[in-house]
């Protein structure tokens, strides 16, 4: 049944593409059925496992090394997340996608990504959990893709490029971790590991240069700095329910593989853990500070979406620093996970109305659409809020503990109090950027006029009648977007209900114990983390975007104004320059050294080892025998010119001498030879007449 949850929806994709050739009607309602039954399922096998009936599967003649899936706390939370946004952007995607070209293959690869997805969530060790990720990888590209617009085929590149890296540099870690543990089942990492550093102090550094290739490969795909890049340009290009998906469910897939490594590899590890963190607070507030510049709806929800991985990899990074005794910073990690998930995709749902309608996406020719829109602005604040941490929304649940984990570890860190301040005080300055950033988006599309002429111009008359107000979206994708921010609002009015218990849920998975006392989380103590960012948050707003990040048009009208400079930027400035250019340069003239050290070697050996050997020259005179002897002899007539014979030197040639002495006696002897030769053969002839003759009169005198 396990695997069936993985597979099916990949065979459903390939039904629905048929389907589409016939009817589009058809198909959309098939996925709709598709996605509402796998979350049945989901359901119905999670009511099982709670109730004790132990779930997995397994087999060991699929891939090569097997794959394995299990159901249980963590898997239950994170499937039934991935089943209920694949069918709430389904029933959205129906309208969405109504009047896009290619709708046949981008179900295709809808239900595809589905299947993977889940088969992540649900993998019972890591080679199943890759064997997803990659076919989620590549199936997903096709999203950014989809409009095959120039910006959107180099958004995919780079998404492509950063997926396939990291896989490659995933499956690295995985060959190593492989040969020190002799396993990759999750369950069996943390002893295995164990004991083999134990047994051989050494592995330990090849079990970091494990965790590391694997972190890399993770944290391309969840959008951690500096493997980010493709994040901020991926969403803004993608159909809204597929950046729904990448920025709520395929970002976590990258933070699950970081949760499995931190919590079963280096649960205690002070160094993986202050790693991870400063990689969290640097991606938290990077992302946050884009999307302040950011002017542009979708690429400030996908900025957004960067910087709350930021928080989720903080709370990871608190994790493995306190070992097992801070629970709060497991919970936060945990709820907040949850509760990014479900809030992008309220806001990518919003933002893809405006879209829909308006075919933009620039808050200057956005601005005022959402007035007399009431389902689409308590969806945006339930999200907004939830989002920026205000008290009362989910989003401050975990916000506030992961904030108290910072503050109960600087009462541990004593010889580092000022460095865990200082990253606290990010988190409260980045908290109050969120705010900041979700404010501008929210007085943009909902509080200020419609109608203002825009930076080239462009006057937004979209129309005020009520015509317009009832019709924006249909009742299906109002349906999800109303039933998706209900699920958000429910877990914030009910904290105790559904988010203690989904963190209780998860605490195996993490190898935390519960900490089993119920957590004030309206306290005092709380609630002044919450005011302080809320406080900067619009502090930042009025001061900052207000004055800095808009200006007047010829018309006096304020807009926005993108101020964030266009060099910097590190795709162009440092991935594409190197991969493109210094790379293949560095590669090219590293090749052009060896090529020439080769033909260096192998004239060397040409000129020794195989010299060529030069043909002799014919003698003047004589054979070998006469040139030695001859010059043997010159060279005792010379040495005798000069003393004995000084007075009266004689001059002669002996290698010409003996040469013609030689020629003589071989003439003579071939003479000799030639004379003795006729002679035989005459005595031969001779003989054989005579035979002849004997043998004649023989024969007569017998007869």
């Amino acid at each position: 049944m396990l695997l069936a949850l993985a597979v099916g929806p990949m065979a459903a994709g390939i039904i629905a593409y048929v389907l589409g050739k016939k009817s589009h009607r058809m198909r959309d309602y098939f996925a709709d059925a598709v996605t509402l039954i796998e979350l049945a399922v989901l359901i119905w096998l999670s009511y099982r496992s709670m109730n004790g009936s132990y779930i997995s599967f397994g087999s060991k003649d699929l891939c090569g090394l097997g794959i394995s899936l299990k159901l249980d706390g963590f898997r239950i939370i994170y499937g039934l997340v991935a089943a209920f946004m694949w069918a709430m952007t389904t029933v959205f995607s129906r309208e969405y996608m109504e009047h896009y070209p290619r709708t046949d293959r981008y179900y295709l690869f809808f239900l595809f990504t589905l299947g993977a997805t889940v088969g992540v969530f649900l993998s019972a060790d890591l080679f199943t959990t890759f064997v997803f990720f990659e076919i989620m990888s590549f199936t997903s590209y096709t999203w950014v893709a989809h409009d095959e617009t120039g910006e959107s085929l180099r958004a995919a590149e780079t998404y492509l490029a950063v997926a396939v890296i990291g896989g490659m540099v995933m499956l690295m870690g995985l060959f190593l971790l492989y040969s020190i543990t002799g396993t990759l089942r999750m369950d069996e990492l943390y002893e295995s590991v164990h004991q083999a550093v134990a047994a051989i102090p050494s592995l330990k550094g090849r079990v970091y240069v494990a965790g590391a290739c694997m972190l890399f490969g993770f944290g391309a795909k969840a959008g951690m700095f500096p493997l980010h890049i493709w994040l901020p340009k991926a969403h803004p290009v993608a159909p809204a329910p597929a950046s729904a998906l990448l920025s709520g469910i395929l970002t976590k897939s990258g933070i699950f593989g970081i949760l499995v490594i931190t919590c079963n590899i280096f649960s205690a590890d002070g160094n993986w853990g202050f790693t991870v963190l400063v990689l969290g607070v640097i991606t938290m507030f990077t992302g946050a500070l884009l999307g302040v510049f950011s002017i542009n709806i979708k690429r400030t929800l996908a900025c957004s979406s960067m910087s709350q991985i930021g928080f989720i990899l903080v709370g990871i990074g608190m994790q493995a620093l306190s070992g097992l005794e801070n629970a709060l910073a497991a919970r936060g990690t945990i709820l907040h996970m949850v509760n990014h998930s479900l809030i992008k995709l309220v806001l990518f749902m919003c933002a893809g109305v405006i879209y829909m309608n308006l075919h933009e996406l620039d808050l200057n020719r956005i601005r005022g659409f959402g007035k007399g829109k009431p389902l689409l602005m308590c969806a945006f604040i339930t999200g907004g809020l939830s989002i920026s941490g205000v008290p009362g929304f989910s989003g401050y649940v975990s916000k506030s503990l992961l904030h108290e984990s910072i503050v109960e570890y600087l009462q541990e860190a004593s010889n580092a109090y000022g460095t865990y301040k200082f990253i606290e005080y990010v988190f409260l300055l980045t908290g109050g950027m969120t705010l900041a950033y979700m404010l501008k988006l929210f007085i943009a599309v909902f509080v200020e006029d419609r109608g203002k002429a825009t930076t080239d111009g462009h006057v937004n008359n979209y129309g005020d009648g009520d015509e317009h107000r009832r019709n924006y979206m249909n009742e299906q994708s109002g349906c999800a977007i109303f039933l998706s921010a209900f699920v958000l609002f429910v877990f914030g009015i009910a904290p105790y209900r559904f988010m203690d218990r989904t963190a209780e849920m998860a605490m195996p998975f993490l190898n935390r114990d519960d900490p089993g006392m119920r957590i004030d989380y309206f306290s005092f103590a709380n609630l002044k983390g919450s005011i302080i960012s809320m406080t900067l948050g619009v502090l930042i707003y009025c001061f900052v975007i207000r004055k800095l990040l808009m200006s007047r048009d010829e018309s006096g009208n304020k807009i926005y104004i993108d101020r964030w400079p266009a060099w910097l930027d590190l795709e162009n400035l440092i991935y594409r320059p190197f991969f493109v250019h210094i790379l293949p340069f560095v590669c090219a003239f590293i090749l052009r050294i060896f090529d020439r050290m080769a033909d260096h070697l192998i004239s060397i050996i040409q000129r020794t080892l195989l010299r060529e050997v030069e043909p002799r020259r014919p003698l003047l005179y004589g054979n070998t025998l006469t040139h030695f002897a001859g010059m043997f002899m010159d060279g005792m007539t010379d040495l005798l010119n000069k003393t004995v014979r000084k007075n009266n030197p004689k001059y002669i040639n002996y290698e010409k001498k003996l040469a013609l002495r030689l020629e003589q006696i071989l003439k003579t002897t071939r003479l000799t030879a030639r004379s003795v030769s006729f002679g035989l053969m005459m005595f031969s002839i001779g003989c054989i007449v005579t035979l002849i003759y004997l043998l004649v009169v023989l024969a007569l005198h017998v007869g």
